[in-house]
């Protein structure tokens, strides 16, 4: 893995329907892959995520709204346990472990 990349999942719970949107959006644009619907994983550089957290910050309302970063080692995501229609982890894992070679 490059030094300057970490593997990222962003969980949230967003009550406004336009907030949740906009938040998904960022963390499209910043190739961040989407799990479950209010789920991201990938790998991104340490700044993108600092700017990324900014943008979430300013979007979200810190009253109703939860966010979570969750920064995660290469093989602690190879021990992921994956059950019932979860996403595709062979592709996903294809995807982003790639980035750490």
């Amino acid at each position: 893995m490059k030094t300057t990349e970490m593997l990222v999942w962003i969980i949230y719970d967003i009550v406004d329907n336009k907030v949740r949107s906009r938040v998904a959006r960022c963390c499209k644009n910043v190739g961040l892959y989407r799990v479950q619907k209010s789920v991201f994983l990938g790998t991104i550089e340490r700044n993108r995520l600092d700017e990324l957290r900014l943008q979430i910050e300013e979007l979200t309302d810190a009253q109703v709204d939860s966010v979570y970063l969750f920064p995660m080692c290469e093989m602690d995501f190879k021990k992921t346990i994956l059950l019932g229609q979860a996403f595709d982890k062979q592709l996903v894992t294809d995807e982003i472990l790639a980035l750490f070679v």
